[in-house]
Order: structure tokens, then sequence, then C-alpha cells
């Protein structure tokens, strides 16, 4: 499914023990097109997530795409594998209960915060060097190749650069609570991703 990072909060269960969560609004979601292996050579779900979008903000092509399938325009569209899917059709919304149950894990793809150009101590965790007085050698590199021999410095060697704004994955988060009628996912850990982004939501 298609979700949107509200936050992070925490729960309680029963032995009062506090559990941090984050919350996601998952969908809901409808179901834009399902691709075939004959016409597109592949299967796949189109979902769309159910939210509003003027629409002046709908390009031509997409105007047409959504009025084929019979639904309203969506500002995201995603594809997922078709894994058994047959009984789901074109102009279905599919809501987080009927995916989704508590207990179950599940990993959360997002886009991480951009954090800019970044130095090799935060993008790499280096160790660098001493802090004490007179060192001049604190959070620089130190060496990054030899001098005679390759006389060059080999790719793929570790420097400071833009840090962030990367499709990042968080595999086997359990899911500890499911809110129907607010269409909430409660997910214990941390997302990626700023509060307000969009997440993709998979069974494990």
């Amino acid at each position: 499914m298609i979700g949107i990072k509200l936050g992070m909060t925490q729960v309680f269960n029963e032995a009062g023990v506090v559990t941090p969560v984050t919350v996601i609004k998952a969908g809901p979601c409808v179901v834009v097109q399902k691709k075939s292996k004959d016409a597109d050579g592949y299967e796949a779900v189109q979902l769309g997530l159910v939210e509003f979008i003027r629409p002046s903000r709908v390009v031509k092509p997409r105007i047409g795409h959504f009025k084929k399938a019979g639904v309203n325009p969506c500002r995201i569209i995603r594809e997922f594998g078709d894994h058994g899917g047959e009984d789901v059709k074109i102009g279905d919304q599919i809501l987080v209960k009927q995916v989704f149950q508590p207990q179950e894990k599940i990993s959360v793809s997002g886009t991480s915060k951009g954090r800019g150009f970044a130095g090799l101590v935060k993008r790499h965790h280096f160790g660098g060097g001493r802090a004490s007085h007179g060192s001049m050698f604190h959070r620089a590199p130190g060496s990054i190749g030899a001098s005679a021999y390759p006389s060059r410095v080999l790719p793929g060697m570790r420097g400071a650069g833009h840090m962030g704004c990367e499709r990042v994955t968080v595999k086997n988060l359990k899911i500890v609570r499911i809110e129907e009628q607010e269409n909430l996912l409660l997910v214990a850990g941390a997302v990626p991703g700023r509060n307000g982004g969009y997440v993709l939501l998979k069974k494990c």
C-alpha cells in the first residue's frame, strides 16, 4: 500500500511496557490499472493514494489515464507486484484492514531526509583525529591514495558529498496496532523520511 508518515509517538501494553511507534496513514488506495504479462510483459497492480488534488495540478495524459479507469485523479501512483491478486479489479478501493493484520511484519520504503553537503565524520562515520590542542587533524579524511603508485585516487573511495534524499527500506517492522476508522497503522520503530512524506508498505 501507499501511506503517509505522520510522525512518532509511544504506546503502552497491558504490562506497562512502552513501545516507540511510527504513525502511518495507510491508504485508502484505489486500483488504477492491472498490468498483465501478455500486454505489458509483467504482472503488477497500479495503486493510487486517495487524497485531494486540484484538477489544475493533473496533466492531460494522466486525466485520460484516470478517466479510463473510472477513478478520481491521484497525486501519487505506485506499482506493486501482483502476487495472486486475481480478485482485485480496476476501481476497487483497498483499505488497510484488508491487507495487514496486527503483529505482522512489514517492510517500509521511503525517501530519507536530505542533509545537504556533509563531511566524512557525519556521512561515513569516520573517527577523525585527536581533538587535543595543536593536532591540526580533527575531522579530516587522512590519506586517500599513495603518491608513487598508482598515483591516483581509486574508485569507490568514501568522501564528503551530498547526504540523504535516497530511497531507504527498513524491513521486519512489527505492526503494533491498526486504527480502521482513521486508516492508521502503528509500526514499531522508526520509518525513513520526513513527517508528511510518502512511504510504500509491503508484507515481508
